[in-house]
C-alpha cells in the first residue's frame, strides 16, 4: 500500500481518527486558562510606551516563585537579534531559569552592539526588579527591526508592574503586534497532577522553522532540563515548524518553557507521566500554532494541509513547507478556486522525492487525483472546500509511510497593504 490512506472519508474526519489512533487521550483544556495556570507562576504587563498606540501593554514578564527548568528553541535565521543571543547565553551559563522579560513594539534586531548592551541591561532590570540574578532571566523582543530599543522606558515600566497570577491574560495581550487576537490555553492531566499553560505571538513573516513567533509555555511538572529541551524540540518540530503565513523567516523567533515542578514528581522518560507530559505540550503548542496560521496577516482561513505516503519523514516536511508557503496555493484558497495543479506543482518542485502516477489528492472530501489521472469533479462541490473558514487539503504521495500535518492560511489583498505600510 505505501502507506497510502485507504478510506473514503472526509479529510477532517481521517486526521480525528488519526490523532486518536496515535495519542494517548486528550488532555483536560482549562476554561480561560493562560500562562499563568501553571501553580507558582505569576505575570504582568504595563504599558511602556513603545509601541506607537497610546496605552498599548508592551512590556510583559512571567516568573515563577523558584527556579526551573527551562529550554527554548530559536530561529534558524543567521541574522539574529539582541535578545535571541543573550537569551542562547544565559540558557548556556545556567539551567535554572526564573523569568522572561519580553517587549513588542521593537525587535532589538540588527542594532549592533548596542542591541546587545539592551538586551542584556533588560535581563538586569528584570532581574532587579524581580530579586534575583540577571542570568536567570531570559529576554525576548518583536517589532520593527533595525530600530534600536528605547531602553530609558523599561525601567520606568518594571517600576509600575504588579505581578499576579491574575495577569496571564495581560501578559498575552502585551505581545501582540500585528496579531488581531490574542493566543493563549492551558491543559491539566489529572492523572499525574501537573498544568501545562502557553501564550504565542505571530501573524508575519511565519514560515516553518520558526518566524517572527514568540511562544511562552510554563508547567509545573518536575523534569530536568536536558530532557525538557528534547522533549521541546520534537513538540515544535510537530507545530511551531510546519507553519507558514508568507515564507518569511525571522530574526527574532523565540520557543520558550519553563517547568518549575511545583506540582508533581519527577518526570522519567518513558513513563506514563512522560507521555502524558509529552502529549500535553504538544497540543499546547499544535492548538498555538494553529492560531497563528488562523491569525496569518490578512487571512480569512485556515488552511489544515496533510501529507502521506513520503518517502521519508524529511520529504514530508519538504512537501508540507512547499505548498503552505505557495502564493499561488494561498491565492486559489483565498478566492475558492478548487486550481488543484498548483497544489501538486508545488509538490512536484519541493526537492522531496515525487511520482506524479502515484499521486492522490483531496480537496476536502472531493477527490481530484487518483494515481496521477484527474478525476471528473463536480468543480462548485469542490470550490465550496475552499469557502469554508477552515479548509483541509489531503495528499498522498503513495511513496512510503511518513507523514505530516501543517497548517497556513490563505492570502488577500490586506496582507499586501499591512506590509506595504508596515513601517509608514
Amino acid at each position: 500500500m505505501n502507506g497510502r490512506v485507504a478510506c473514503s472519508l472526509p479529510h477532517h474526519k481521517r486526521c480525528a481518527i488519526f490523532y486518536h489512533h496515535f495519542m494517548i487521550s486528550k488532555p483536560e483544556i482549562i476554561p480561560h486558562g493562560s500562562i499563568t495556570s501553571a501553580a507558582g507562576f505569576s505575570a504582568g504587563a504595563v504599558a511602556a510606551g513603545i509601541k506607537k498606540a497610546a496605552g498599548a501593554l508592551d512590556l510583559a514578564v512571567i516568573v515563577s516563585g523558584k527556579p526551573c527548568s527551562a529550554a527554548a528553541v530559536f530561529t534558524q535565521n543567521r541574522f539574529k537579534a539582541a535578545p535571541v543571543l543573550v537569551s542562547q547565553m544565559h540558557l548556556a551559563d545556567t539551567d535554572k531559569i526564573q523569568a522572561i522579560i519580553v517587549n513588542a513594539g521593537c525587535a532589538n534586531a540588527g542594532t549592533g552592539k548596542t542591541g546587545l548592551e539592551n538586551a542584556r541591561a533588560m535581563t538586569e532590570l528584570a532581574g532587579s526588579r524581580l530579586g534575583i540574578e540577571s542570568k536567570s532571566v531570559l529576554v525576548a523582543s518583536t517589532g520593527v527591526i533595525g530600530v534600536r530599543l528605547p531602553l530609558g522606558k523599561i525601567g520606568p515600566g518594571l517600576n509600575h508592574l504588579k505581578l499576579d497570577a491574575a495577569y496571564g491574560h495581560d501578559f498575552a495581550r502585551a505581545i501582540m503586534t500585528t496579531d488581531t487576537v490574542p493566543k493563549e490555553i492551558a491543559v491539566r492531566s489529572l492523572e499525574h497532577g501537573f498544568t501545562v499553560g502557553g501564550c504565542a505571538k505571530g501573524a508575519g513573516m511565519i514560515h516553518p522553522d520558526m518566524a517572527t513567533l514568540l511562544a511562552f509555555i510554563t508547567t509545573d511538572a518536575r523534569i530536568d532540563s536536558a530532557l525538557l529541551a528534547r522533549l521541546l524540540k520534537r513538540v515544535v518540530n510537530k507545530s511551531f515548524n510546519v507553519i507558514s503565513v508568507d515564507g518569511d523567516t525571522s530574526t527574532n523567533d523565540s520557543v520558550f518553557v519553563l517547568a518549575n515542578g511545583a506540582a508533581t514528581q519527577q518526570i522519567i522518560e518513558g513513563t506514563a507521566s512522560f507521555r502524558a507530559l509529552a502529549e500535553a505540550l504538544e497540543y499546547v503548542c499544535i492548538h498555538l500554532a494553529k492560531s497563528v496560521a488562523r491569525d496569518g496577516e490578512g487571512a480569512t482561513k485556515l488552511i489544515e494541509l496533510t501529507v502521506t505516503g513520503a518517502a521519508t519523514p524529511s520529504d514530508a516536511r519538504k512537501v508540507a513547507r512547499t505548498i503552505l508557503s505557495s502564493p499561488l496555493v494561498k491565492t486559489a484558497v483565498h478566492g475558492a478556486d478548487p486550481n488543484w495543479g498548483r497544489i501538486v506543482a508545488a509538490a512536484g518542485r519541493s526537492g522531496a522525492k515525487f511520482d506524479l502516477d502515484k499521486a492522490d489528492l483531496w480537496i476536502g472530501d472531493v477527490e481530484v487525483l487518483k494515481q496521477g489521472t484527474p478525476l471528473e469533479i463536480d468543480k462548485i462541490r469542490a470550490s465550496d472546500q475552499f469557502k469554508e473558514k477552515e479548509v483541509f487539503i489531503h495528499l498522498d504521495l503513495g511513496l512510503g509511510k511518513s507523514r505530516i500535518t501543517g497548517w497556513g492560511c490563505d492570502m488577500s489583498a490586506e496582507y499586501v497593504h499591512i506590509n506595504a505600510d508596515y513601517t509608514t
